[in-house]
């Protein structure tokens, strides 16, 4: 049973990139090596994001004039729930919702649009189009992130004796990842590559843009100060990630329309 459990949110957490690749052009024209590459670059922002936060929780450690015993278990914590971003577990010490904290994690998590730019912008890709580019990069972006991410606690958790919810609910959570990364792909490649898009419509892309790259702190927000359970708050994610994608999708049509 642990093992059949642990399988089938496995499948259900990592399965969906496996059927968007195949299932989509991106097989024909051969992108694997487009995602592999994203993937390196986002384990490489990963990487600066721990940096970045080591050196601004050293400059909030000062100014509170925290203790160098206090401030290594300040930064213990913070890492270990920077690294469980995006996931079910409930790492922090309070469920009181910390502005200053959460706009450092926005912060860091732009980041990741920077890492999307490099991504989409300045590696060098075989000759595929704009509509494959952003979906491997995309993808192999949220195959990395949920990696990252979602493998340990699942290896941990899922094989407990004890049936839960909530490793099935990650991988849905995963699936809204997913689609939320795609969509901001989507987005950066109007944002980023687009010349000639209609001047109408950047300040919708942008701002789908910022609505996407902050989700963590709204979903943040909803459980700790709304007091949203996991699963509303996955639902939300999943309805929110469908109609993003939705909007990114006719924004993309529109951006390649002639005129409008």
């Amino acid at each position: 049973m642990t093992l059949f459990h642990f399988f089938n949110c496995a499948i259900l957490t990592f399965g969906p990139h496996a059927v968007y690749y195949s299932a989509t052009p991106l097989s024909e024209y051969d992108t694997l090596g487009t995602s592999v590459k994203a993937a390196v670059v986002y384990l490489a922002t990963a990487l600066v994001k721990v940096v970045r936060s080591t050196h601004d929780l050293d400059l909030v450690s000062e100014s509170r004039g925290y203790n160098l015993h206090f401030r290594f278990h300040f930064h213990f914590h913070f890492h270990v729930q920077l690294v469980c971003l995006a996931t079910f577990l409930q790492v922090s010490e309070t469920e009181v919702f910390d502005p200053y904290q959460e706009a450092l994690k926005a912060m860091i998590g732009f980041i990741d649009v920077a890492g999307l730019y490099f991504a989409l912008a300045q590696l060098t890709h075989r000759n595929i189009s704009q509509n494959h580019k952003f979906q491997a990069v995309g993808l192999g972006w949220a195959f990395a992130d949920s990696v990252l991410h979602r493998l340990a606690p699942l290896w941990v958790g899922a094989r407990g004796l004890e049936f839960t919810w909530d490793y099935v609910l990650q991988g849905l959570e995963a699936n809204a990842n997913l689609v939320f990364t795609i969509s901001l792909a989507a987005l950066g490649s109007l944002m980023w590559l687009r010349k000639n898009k209609p001047k109408t419509l950047i300040p919708i892309i942008y701002t789908c843009a910022l609505i996407i790259a902050t989700m963590p702190s709204i979903t943040s927000y909803l459980r700790r100060v709304m007091g949203w359970h996991f699963p509303k708050v996955v639902g939300f994610e999943l309805i929110t990630s469908l109609l993003m994608a939705f909007i990114s999708c006719q924004l993309f049509i529109l951006c390649q329309r002639p005129s409008l």
